[in-house]
């Protein structure tokens, strides 16, 4: 099959299956006489499993080691539960900033009263210094953004 039915048959793209081979993810295509690639099932195998691992957020390194992990299927699945777990940890700690950022997105909004620029509320809060390290405390409300 040629790079267009890997394309097809997986639901990536022509420049990330080139990306992927690029970085070794994938391993390089063999070649037509005319010089195009060609993949077999095994090649489409590994980039639907690399694909659905990447739709779980796992980079591009732990897609790697997982792979490498399917590939000794009498090895520890110990390996594969620490990747994860370590990913899980990593989804947790952008969940809590982001729920810190949605809470101050939220105090921003109900800031906002209208009129003229120069009083805008939004545009002071955007306005103030604020060292990064700080982010605001989360604040439950109940409102209409409570629900993004």
């Amino acid at each position: 099959m040629l790079i267009g039915g890997l394309a097809k048959a997986t639901g990536t793209k022509v420049n990330t299956i080139r990306f992927y081979e690029d970085i070794g993810l994938m391993p390089e295509a063999a070649r037509t006489a005319a010089g195009q690639r060609t993949y077999t099932e095994r090649d489409v195998e590994r980039l639907a499993f690399i694909r659905q691992a990447r739709k779980l957020g796992f980079s591009i390194e732990e897609a790697r080691s997982l792979w490498e992990l399917k590939n000794t299927p009498n090895g520890s699945c110990d390996k594969a539960g620490d990747i994860a777990k370590q990913h899980l940890l990593s989804v947790e700690g952008r969940l809590t900033r982001l729920e810190a950022l949605r809470a101050e997105l939220e105090n921003v909004v109900v800031s906002c009263t209208g009129g003229d620029v120069s009083d805008c509320k939004i545009i002071e809060t955007l306005s103030q210094s604020r060292p990064s390290s700080a982010p605001a405390k989360p604040k439950r409300r109940n409102h209409a953004f409570s629900s993004l």
